[in-house]
């Protein structure tokens, strides 16, 4: 597993373990980071899961329904702590319903211009295979 950069991805089918991924990065970013960090579920399963100084954020309430409505979601998260260095979201499709591949490039498009803004790093995980992502997509799954 490289070194998480800007906006990465964490892909696979159903039980392939993207959930423990993204927790386990989450817990070892927590030991080494200088800034806050932000665990983001549409439900609230895993929140005992996270290392105490790791945020969790539960989306499931909020109706989230499209990429443009979670960007300005996580410009809202941004918003109100500027010593935000990682943003994990766990179950993109599950937070939002509707993604396909122009979706998928306008919300990386969106976080790595907010990342370079912002100096804050992303990790997604979705319920899909690697080969099913688009072409400029794959290359950034971990």
């Amino acid at each position: 597993m490289g070194e998480i950069r800007l906006v990465n991805f964490v892909a696979g089918g159903t039980g392939e373990g993207k959930t423990k991924t993204l927790i386990r990065m989450a817990n070892e970013c927590a030991k080494k980071t200088d800034g806050h960090l932000v665990y983001i579920d549409d439900d609230n399963r895993h929140i005992f899961d996270l290392d105490i100084n790791v945020r969790f954020v539960e989306t499931g309430h909020w109706l989230l329904t499209n990429i443009g409505e979670l960007v300005g979601y996580l410009l809202g998260i941004l918003s109100q702590d500027n010593d935000i260095k990682n943003i994990f979201i766990d179950g993109l499709t599950k937070i939002v319903r509707e993604v396909d591949n122009d979706g998928l490039q306008l919300l990386f498009s969106r976080l790595k211009a907010i990342s370079e803004q912002n100096a804050v790093d992303f990790v997604i995980s979705m319920n899909i295979s690697r080969e099913a992502l688009p072409e400029g997509i794959r290359e950034l799954v971990l």
